[in-house]
């Protein structure tokens, strides 16, 4: 019995250990380097006729219907609409997907965390690997905090799916140093 139990504890400690020195998500730049950017990021939506409430038949109904491209995206700077306004460049409050692709630009080399706010569902992808991820309708709140490492400055390949079941929308994303202060990001880091 006694021995059991050290085992236990000791995988317990081992699996704690392995968790909490997880290493950071590698982020891939973009290959070539773009050469001239504008500023925001593109998007394309999908519309549907009535609440749908996952991420799988957002992507249904994205992929099934006639997408529209949108007026580019400043950034991801959209703060809590009222109820009953436009979500994003839209033209719809509610019942809505978006394909937003783009570059995202780390400043310097180095191990970041991020972090999106969003209202409804949301599957963030920033060179490579997934960033951001929810599934499901929920107010204006966070994702799990991600951790990545980026080895160069430089822009890297930003794709979002995103949709707006009803009610409010939100679309927001936070970054800073590893373990340090997240700070919105401002709309020059994305580009197009």
């Amino acid at each position: 019995m006694k021995t059991g139990m050290i085992a236990m504890v000791v995988a317990l400690a081992t699996l704690c250990a392995s968790v909490l020195s997880a290493a950071p998500l590698k982020l891939t730049p973009a290959n070539p380097q773009p050469g001239s950017v504008k500023s925001g990021l593109d998007v394309r939506y999908g519309y549907a006729s009535d609440k749908f409430k996952s991420i799988d038949l957002a992507r249904s109904i994205y992929n099934s219907g006639q997408k529209k491209a949108g007026p580019p995206l400043s950034g991801l700077d959209y703060r809590d609409t009222d109820f009953g306004d436009m979500t994003l460049t839209s033209t719809a409050a509610w019942y809505m997907t978006a394909q937003i692709n783009g570059y995202y630009y780390f400043p310097a080399a180095g191990v970041y965390d991020i972090e999106f706010f969003v209202n409804d569902g949301l599957d963030a992808r920033i060179g490579g690997q997934r960033v951001g991820y929810f599934d499901g309708i929920q107010g204006c709140e966070s994702t799990v905090v991600t951790q990545v490492e980026a080895p160069q400055a430089g822009w890297y390949d930003l794709d979002i799916f995103y949709y707006q079941n009803a009610g409010t929308a939100c679309l927001m994303m936070k970054m800073g140093p590893a373990g340090g202060k997240r700070s919105w990001v401002e709309n020059a880091a994305f580009g197009r």
